[in-house]
């Protein structure tokens, strides 16, 4: 497979969408990509724990939580989880936690920031639906590519 690079991919492929440059860098792989499942919930993480404990197959986790910087919707477990089950990735509209362990973890993350408050859990939310922030829209037809230079989506797979 070819390494993902983002510049040289939105040169190759113009069409590319970028995501607006507000997300960092918190994974153990700092540069990640594949086809996308969406999650969308808003301070309840019961989805994303749902979605990481199944088979990822090489995907990359798309999580609308709403940008809410009020709790984290990620943290060392969850990514642990994600990582042994085969995902690619995970792109967090929102927080994680426990940032010195997802470091470490064989697991490409990007997110708003860290906050150390555990979410609620309501079983709330919906999986499989297009999300929209960071001024693109996401469906489950996509590609996402990240690196530290940024995130673009894609209507085919890239590398």
């Amino acid at each position: 497979m070819n390494p993902i690079i983002t510049p040289d991919l939105c040169d190759e492929h113009p069409e590319v969408e970028v995501l607006d440059p507000i997300f960092v860098n918190f994974g153990g792989i700092e540069a990640f990509g594949g086809p996308v499942r969406t999650v969308k919930c808003f301070e309840d993480n019961s989805l994303v724990k749902q979605a990481v404990a199944e088979s990822g197959d090489g995907a990359v986790l798309v999580v609308d939580a709403g940008g809410s910087l009020r709790c984290a919707m990620l943290g060392d477990m969850l990514a642990e989880q994600a990582a042994n089950n085969g995902w690619a990735g995970i792109i967090m509209y929102g927080c994680v936690r426990d940032v010195d362990v997802l470091a470490e973890t064989e697991l490409g993350i990007q997110a708003l920031s860290s906050h150390p408050r555990k979410s609620e859990k309501r079983g709330e939310g919906s999986r499989g639906m297009p999300v929209t922030f960071a001024g693109v829209t996401i469906d489950e037809r996509h590609y996402i590519y990240a690196d530290n230079n940024g995130i673009i989506v894609s209507t085919q797979a890239l590398v």
